[in-house]
C-alpha cells in the first residue's frame, strides 16, 4: 500500500515532459545509455504514457537489448492498442530476435491501422522476401550493398567481429560507441550477423 502511494505521489506528467525531452536529446546524439535513464525515470513520473515505452524500447535496440526492448514494445501496445508506431518496433526487435516468422504478423497488425505507414509496408515486403531467400542469397544481396562492404571493409570493425565470434559477449562494450552500434545494425539487417540472446 505505501509502496503503491510513494508512486503515485511521484507521479508528475510535467516532469516526465522533461525527462522524455532530455531522452529525446541523447538519442538524437547517439548516447542510448543516458537516453535509457532519462526514459525510465520520465516512465516513473508518468507511467501510462506508452509513447515512452516505445521510445525506451528504440534505445534498447540500439544497444541490442532485445528482451528488454520487447517488453517495452509489449507495454506500449498494451496501453495504445492504436499506436503504429510501437508494432514498427516490435517488429525491428523480433527482426533482431532473428524471429522472422513473428515479425511479419506484426507488420500486418501495423497495416492494419494504417494502410499507408511507408516503414510497414517496406518491412512486409523485406519479411516476405527473406521468407523466400536462402542465406546465400541473402549474403550476396547484402555483399551488393555499398555500405554493407564499407563496413566489411573497415579495419576496426573486422577486429570487433573477429572477437565477437571468440566471446560473445564483447559485443555488449563495443555496443556503447554509438557509431559501432549504427554499423551492427546495417549488418544485422542485411542478415550478415545475427545475435544470439542468452
Amino acid at each position: 500500500m505505501i509502496k503503491k502511494k510513494d508512486e503515485e505521489a511521484y507521479i508528475d506528467p510535467a516532469i516526465s515532459a522533461q525527462e522524455k525531452e532530455k531522452g529525446n536529446e541523447f538519442f538524437k546524439k547517439g548516447d542510448f545509455g543516458t537516453a535509457v535513464k532519462h526514459y525510465s525515470e520520465a516512465i516513473k513520473r508518468n507511467p501510462s504514457d506508452a509513447k515512452i515505452y516505445s521510445n525506451r524500447a528504440a534505445c534498447y535496440t540500439k544497444l541490442m537489448s532485445f528482451d528488454l526492448a520487447l517488453a517495452d514494445c509489449e507495454s506500449s501496445i498494451r496501453m495504445d492498442p492504436a499506436f503504429v508506431k510501437a508494432y514498427l518496433r516490435k517488429a525491428k526487435v523480433l527482426q533482431g530476435m532473428g524471429q522472422q516468422s513473428k515479425v511479419r504478423a506484426v507488420y500486418e497488425k501495423a497495416l492494419e491501422l494504417d494502410p499507408n505507414c511507408g516503414e510497414a509496408i517496406e518491412g512486409y515486403k523485406n519479411c516476405s522476401i527473406q521468407s523466400h531467400a536462402d542465406p546465400e542469397e541473402t549474403r550476396k544481396r547484402a555483399m551488393n550493398d555499398p555500405e554493407v562492404q564499407q563496413i566489411l571493409n573497415d579495419p576496426a570493425m573486422r577486429m570487433i567481429l573477429e572477437q565477437m565470434q571468440n566471446d560473445p559477449s564483447a559485443i555488449q562494450e563495443h555496443l556503447k560507441v554509438p557509431a559501432i552500434a549504427e554499423k551492427f545494425m546495417k549488418l544485422r539487417e542485411a542478415g550478415l550477423i545475427s545475435v544470439v540472446q542468452r
